[in-house]
């Protein structure tokens, strides 16, 4: 694929996430929250040119840190996430105004290290900016997964102590 391919699958799929975050949606515990950043993973992998030829050790620690960023960002962004569990056992999710200012600091971070890129002189290909994104949809299912699991009530009734004791009879004034 293109850089322009790239560029708009990274948007299509950025506006996407973030506007479906905001607003309450159900945790499935049980559904493949690993697939779509798995398909991005592959879609950046195949790409040759997401390590610079000329200058690869730059190039690689260029990559190494957005991946930081990335996995940085993914954590906060989970974190700062609002969990609840409803009465029928459904455990729901809602990004908070934290988690808007995650995305801008993690933006803003990944902007600074394409410049600097750039000052370097490395060509930086979109191919790291979707691992990068890959990695942060990653560890944010991941910790919203497991933040569920232990959000979630018990299945099925809950007894007290006693509950199955027998109760004595009432006697019957005579």
């Amino acid at each position: 694929m293109s850089g322009l391919v790239n560029g708009l699958a990274i948007a299509a799929v950025v506006v996407l996430v973030v506007v479906r975050q905001f607003r309450a949606q159900q945790i499935g515990t049980g559904r493949r929250w690993w697939l779509l950043p798995a398909i991005l993973a592959v879609v950046a992998l195949r790409e040759p040119g997401i390590v610079d030829a000329h200058h690869r050790v730059e190039s690689i620690a260029l990559l190494g840190i957005e991946l930081l960023i990335g996995l940085a960002t993914g954590a906060a962004w989970a974190w700062t996430t609002r969990i609840w569990a409803e009465p029928d056992g459904t455990v729901w999710s809602k990004s908070t105004k934290a988690s808007v200012t995650v995305w801008i600091v993690g933006i803003a971070l990944r902007a600074g290290l394409f410049a600097l890129g750039a000052a370097v002189g490395v060509h930086q290909d979109s191919s790291a900016l979707l691992i990068a994104l890959a990695a942060t949809l990653l560890v944010r299912s991941g910790i919203l997964v497991w933040r569920a699991q232990s959000t979630a009530p018990a299945v099925g009734a809950t007894t007290a102590y006693g509950d199955h004791m027998a109760r004595p009879a009432r006697k019957e004034p005579v």
